[in-house]
C-alpha cells in the first residue's frame, strides 16, 4: 500500500532507537524526508547510516536537540522551522516502586515525556493548521490506561499525552490535520532489553525464560504473551501519520498485543 508519504516531511523525538528508530525508518521507506532526533550527534548519525543502509535512497536529515528542558526544544524549532508531520515519541521509563520517587523523578519525567510534546507542538500545530495539513502523532502507551504500580510516574506522564493529544485534536475542526495518540504494550527496545537481563540474571534464567515469566506474572492479560517489535508499532504510527487515515483523529490507537482487556 502506497501511503502517500512522498515529499512530506516528519520530525521523530527520539529516533536513535527502539520505537522512534523503527518509525523514523519506516517513514522514510514510505518517502517521507525524516528528521531525526537524538541529544548526542554520533548517535543521531548512527541512526542515520543504520536507517540508509536498510532503505536505499532514504531522506534523513539530523536534529540534534536534547528535548528534556525548554532550550533543547527551542533550539530544536529553530533548526527546524517547518515540518508536516511530527511524532512525539521521546522517553523515559524506569521501574521505581512509588515510596522511592521524590519530587525531581516525577518532574523529570513529566517535563521529558509530556512537555517535550507540549513545546513541539505548540510551535508546530499552528504551522500545519494554516497550511490546512498536517499529522501530530504523541506515542503513549497501554500504560496510560492501565497504571503499572511498579512504575507510576511514567503511567501518570502517558495518561497525560492522551489527554493532551485528544485536546488538541479539538482545536482542529474542520482542517486537513489531525492529532493522535498511539498506545503501545510492552516491546522489545533497547532499554526493556537491559532490564529483562537484569531480571533474568537476578532469577537465574534465560532471556526465554524471563520473557515467558513476565507475560505469566506481570502482564498475564497479553494475548499476544510476547514482546511487540519496534516495527510492528511503527506500521500503525505511518498510517496514522498518512493521509489516508485523514478520518482518524482524535484517537486512541492501541498496538498492545492485547494487553488492556476492554472492548473500546
Amino acid at each position: 500500500m502506497d501511503l502517500q508519504l512522498k515529499g512530506k516531511r516528519a520530525l521523530v523525538t527520539g529516533a536513535t532507537a527502539g520505537i522512534g528508530h523503527a518509525i523514523a525508518r519506516t517513514l522514510a521507506a514510505e518517502g517521507a524526508e525524516v528528521l531525526i532526533n537524538g541529544r548526542a550527534l554520533d548517535r543521531v548519525d548512527a541512526a542515520i547510516s543504520a536507517i540508509s543502509r536498510d532503505v536505499p535512497g532514504a531522506q534523513l536529515r539530523p536534529a540534534v536537540a536534547d528535548l528534556s528542558g525548554a532550550e533543547g526544544a527551542a533550539a530544536l524549532i529553530k533548526a527546524h522551522p517547518e515540518v508536516d508531520i511530527l511524532v512525539n515519541n521521546v522517553g523515559i521509563f524506569e521501574p521505581v516502586a512509588f515510596e522511592r520517587i521524590d519530587d525531581a523523578d516525577w518532574l523529570r519525567f513529566f517535563e521529558i515525556n509530556v512537555m517535550s510534546g507540549v513545546r513541539l507542538s505548540r510551535h508546530y500545530l499552528p504551522r500545519m493548521k494554516a497550511a490546512n495539513w498536517g499529522r501530530v502523532v504523541f506515542i503513549s502507551s497501554e500504560s496510560g490506561l492501565c497504571p503499572p504500580a511498579e512504575m507510576l510516574h511514567y503511567g501518570m506522564t502517558k495518561s497525560a499525552q492522551l489527554s493532551l493529544s485528544r485536546g488538541l485534536a479539538e482545536t482542529t475542526v474542520g482542517s486537513a490535520v489531525t492529532v493522535n495518540a498511539v498506545l503501545p504494550g510492552p516491546t522489545r527496545t533497547e532499554g526493556v532489553g537491559t532490564f529483562m537481563a537484569r531480571l533474568a540474571s537476578e532469577q537465574g534464567l534465560t532471556m526465554a525464560e524471563a520473557e515467558a515469566r513476565f507475560f505469566a506474572e506481570a502482564r498475564p492479560s497479553s494475548l499476544l504473551q510476547r514482546f511487540i517489535e519496534p516495527l510492528e508499532v511503527a506500521a500503525l504510527v505511518a498510517y496514522v501519520c498518512s493521509p489516508l487515515a485523514a478520518a482518524t483523529n482524535g484517537a486512541a490507537l492501541r498496538v498492545d498485543g492485547g494487553v488492556v482487556r476492554t472492548i473500546a
